[in-house]
């Protein structure tokens, strides 16, 4: 079992940067890949990025490519989301999710554990 927490969210101005944070309980986390998505009011999560368990390898959304990047530091238990350029259409629920049980990765199915989310409002 995991538990995932997020924050880091908050209030940002167009062209500002915030960094999130999902603090993991449970031994097994950095036994598992993990990921950010995002849910804008009335829309459907979207994802935004995956990590290798071991942090190697990471894949981003073409919405936030060369903007955001995703890290884990596996011996604090926790991933980030290091945010910069933030646009409006960031403005979201930001969520972590661990323990991908199958593919495409971009799915929120393909994912067992799931935080409570964090808000992330980027004014214009």
């Amino acid at each position: 079992q995991v538990q995932l927490t997020e924050s880091g969210g908050g209030l940002v101005q167009a062209g500002g940067s915030l960094r999130l944070s999902c603090a993991a309980s449970g031994r097994t986390f950095n036994g598992y890949p993990s990921a950010w998505f995002r849910q804008a009011p009335g829309k459907e999560r979207e994802f935004v990025g995956w990590i290798s368990s071991s942090g190697a390898n990471t894949r981003h959304a073409d919405s936030v490519k060369g903007r955001f990047t995703i890290s884990r530091d596996n011996a604090k238990n926790t991933m980030y989301l290091q945010m910069n350029s933030l646009k409006p259409e960031d403005t979201a629920l930001y969520y972590c999710a661990s323990r991908s049980v199958g593919i495409p990765l971009d799915r929120p199915s393909s994912w067992t554990y799931w935080g409570q989310g964090t808000q992330v409002t980027v004014s214009s």
